[in-house]
């Protein structure tokens, strides 16, 4: 299966932009690149039922983030404040970063 582009990296702030979390923000802890969905940090919330197992893991309900489809967040701008479309540029010592389309800030440090 191919990967497609996703212009969201671990540790970036994000916001849900459509479905039942909209409105909402937070930091992305992971990416599934193959499969498209992403992590974000209190957001999507789901219980999972789990039994004991062993002498390690305890039973009960645990609460936990799922992962968003990656179409369903946008990338806040530190400058703008506000939720951006981003482009990719490349700059002239050969680097390629991320900058904001609103105000021309570089996202990537």
């Amino acid at each position: 299966m191919s990967t497609a582009k996703c212009r969201i990296k671990k540790d970036d702030k994000v916001k849900v932009i459509t479905g039942k979390e909209k409105g909402k923000m937070g930091k992305v802890l992971k990416v599934h690149r193959d499969r498209q969905r992403i992590i974000v940090e209190n957001v999507n919330f789901v219980k999972r039922h789990t039994k004991p197992g062993g002498q390690t893991r305890q039973g009960g309900i645990i609460e936990k983030e799922a992962s968003i489809h990656s179409a369903n967040l946008m990338l806040m701008c530190n400058k703008c404040i506000n939720p951006v479309r981003i482009k990719m540029q490349r700059l002239e010592d050969g680097r390629t970063v991320r900058v904001c389309r609103k105000c021309g800030e570089i996202i990537d440090t």
